[in-house]
């Protein structure tokens, strides 16, 4: 084991823990989270090999590599799921746990079993009651059958079964999924598991199957293995799992040996409490871990939302956990740790809490993604490598796009010169106003600072053709944005309308406003408005004002919004400006005044594509367009562009 200083900035966060006999070299765990990375079958594949080892390097003290299933009868929950169920796993999990612990952390693989939380429409669906998980059963999945006895046996000895393979095969640690809605949970729910018999009824009863599945664990595999188990707080459901009774499951577990208790929060009903979003809190699980930190003599774990190293430290200073579980901020910097270590917290690439390459592009359609980190799933695939012959390349403007592609065009070797008219951030900086985004922030300052250290030159001025002309580039890339589009309708001059960018920018608007659009930057504006305590009206031409979101985000953004004067009207457009207030038009034409004392437009974006049209023009130019003035979209986009544009720049 490798010992290292800790910081003096972070002093908490770099100590030694022993969870049972395994001792760590600080507090920094990776939590699992699942790649879609395995085969059809769950085997390890050389991609999930290269994910892991880059996880590994990247300092923490231990992976938990993701949920893993037990069995091949109903415990597999996702598409490219990895397995544990048998002894063919073996030279895969051998090989992925050899990885891991030899390039500097502790290998830890969590065993699950999916209970009537199944994303695959593959038969039986298993769990201790027939409650069906309600959303599968709208979209037609069956109600899962009750467990018999004798299944529940089963269960249990398969979950003994897949632990003492993952010990046999080098894994120095086990844990146990007993969250999110899985099985466990299932049975730990009084809203899931509605059973007369042992399994059933008071909490005493509920906890049994756990309890035995932890007895049988350590009948094979030993009472000195250390084992966690991973529970949720709360599930935050009427009549689901309570902070009380958690706290006396974790007892029951203290005392029957376990290693850990790792706090997480919510099920997939409540998915924005399990995967918080931008629009909610951060920390979100802390409160729940320190309330389990006082009745337990064993180290607790706590997940959720903890971004930075700043806050990781105050966590452990609190004395409210032992260890910080980091899921997408690993995501977004495998080597958070490391640079955490080495004083240097400004280099750590933000997770900016989007869920937008990590789940609705990700797990939800293929495997793992990440906005901010265009490498992550394609590991030593997509290295930044220097080219044989360095160009002149001028980029042109200094939002997300243009910042990306210009960092890794100097890091390749190019010489780089980045125009902005005003200062780097791009849209980003109006985006980042509300406090409900100021994860966007965090991102702003880190690529700034990147291309500063880089040796970027910039230039903060306005671009011309003229000016790339005279400066005698081999490439221009143009990352100029968009602009917002006016709807060309009467009154829309009128000294009461403001555009959203505005607003975000300092404009006052009077006490009541409507908002023209439902699209991203309109319906923030709208809810950052409201918490301005304005009484805020909010249009959409469609049906509903969340399009485009991903489930936490939409669950997270409406209880926000529901606690503010907030109207929402669908199906309408504005006909005309009045002097005090707007005529809007809905489906079947009929029309309708309503009175207010500002009209704020968020109709959308144009590409800003004049720079490019010109350049293109300009013989033997190499030119490229990237992010938003090549169509309006997301930070995901916006990243992954400017990387991909440089990393092919040969």
């Amino acid at each position: 084991m490798q010992s290292a200083p800790a910081n003096p900035k972070f002093p908490k966060l770099f100590e030694p823990i022993h969870l049972g006999k395994l001792l760590l070299k600080n507090r920094i765990i990776r939590a699992p989270m699942l790649t879609c990375l395995a085969t059809r079958d769950g085997c390890v594949t050389e991609r999930m090999v290269r994910h892991y080892r880059e996880l590994a390097r990247g300092g923490s003290s231990l992976i938990i590599v993701e949920d893993s299933y037990i069995d091949d009868k109903a415990s597999k929950s996702n598409q490219c799921q990895l397995s544990v169920s048998s002894d063919d796993h073996r030279p895969g999990l051998e090989w992925l746990a050899a990885t891991i612990k030899s390039n500097g952390a502790k290998a830890c693989i969590q065993l699950g079993h999916a209970g009537r939380q199944k994303f695959l429409p593959i038969y039986p669906i298993k769990a201790p009651s027939r409650i069906p998980w309600e959303e599968s059963y709208a979209a037609g999945v069956s109600v899962p059958e009750e467990l018999t006895f004798e299944e529940i046996g089963d269960i249990v000895e398969a979950f003994g079964d897949a632990a003492l393979r993952a010990k046999q095969v080098g894994f120095d640690m086990i844990e146990i999924l007993g969250c999110h809605g899985y099985l466990v949970s299932n049975f730990l729910s009084a809203r899931t598991n509605k059973r007369t018999d042992w399994y059933g009824g008071n909490l005493e009863s509920r906890i049994r199957f756990l309890a035995e599945v932890i007895d049988c664990i350590f009948k094979k595999v030993g009472r000195d293995y250390p084992v966690s188990i991973r529970l949720s707080g709360t599930d935050y459901e009427e009549g689901g799992i309570t902070i009380e009774e958690t706290k006396k499951v974790a007892e029951v577990l203290g005392k029957a040996g376990v290693s850990a208790i790792h706090v997480s929060g919510g099920s997939h009903h409540t998915m924005d409490k399990e995967n918080a979003p931008m629009y909610g809190p951060l920390a979100t699980n802390v409160w729940a871990a320190s309330e389990i930190k006082n009745v337990v003599d064993i180290p607790v774990i706590v997940v959720g939302s903890i971004t930075t190293p700043e806050l990781a430290e105050e966590i452990l200073e609190e004395g409210k956990a032992d260890l910080i579980a980091l899921g997408r901020p690993l995501l977004a910097d495998p080597y958070f740790p490391l640079k955490a270590r080495e004083g240097r917290p400004e280099d750590i690439c933000p997770c900016i809490r989007c869920l937008d390459g990590c789940v609705a592009r990700g797990v939800s359609v293929g495997s793992i993604k990440c906005s901010v980190n265009p490498t992550i799933g394609r590991e030593n695939e997509l290295g930044i490598f220097p080219v044989a012959k360095a160009k002149k390349v001028a980029v042109v403007g200094g939002g997300p796009a243009g910042m990306e592609t210009a960092m890794v065009a100097i890091l390749r070797g190019h010489k780089v010169t980045l125009f902005e008219k005003r200062k780097l951030g791009g849209m980003l900086i109006e985006a980042a106003v509300p406090e409900f985004k100021a994860d966007i922030r965090r991102l702003i300052d880190y690529l700034s600072t990147q291309v500063k250290k880089a040796g970027v030159e910039i230039i903060y001025s306005e671009a011309t053709s003229q000016i790339i002309k005279e400066g005698k580039f081999d490439t221009v890339i143009v990352a100029t944005g968009a602009t917002p589009w006016i709807p060309d309708v009467p009154g829309v001059d009128k000294p009461q309308v403001i555009e959203t960018l505005d607003v975000l920018r300092g404009v006052e608007t009077g006490k009541k406003v409507i908002v023209i659009g439902g699209g991203l930057i309109g319906r923030d504006v709208a809810l950052f408005l409201a918490e301005q305590r304005k009484e805020v009206i909010i249009t959409t031409r469609g049906d509903d004002i969340a399009r485009g979101m991903n489930g936490s985000e939409r669950l997270a953004y409406f209880e926000r919004l529901s606690k503010q004067n907030v109207e929402i009207r669908t199906g309408v457009h504005l006909q005309e400006v009045a002097d005090d207030g707007v005529i809007l038009c809905d489906k079947c034409g009929t029309k309708r005044e309503i009175k207010v004392d500002n009209v704020v437009l968020a109709a959308g974006l144009v590409p800003n594509r004049g720079l490019f049209d010109e350049l293109a023009a300009i013989p033997r130019l190499e030119v490229y367009a990237i992010g938003d003035c090549v169509e309006p979209r997301t930070i995901f986009d916006a990243i992954h562009e400017g990387y991909w544009t440089a990393y092919n720049l040969i």
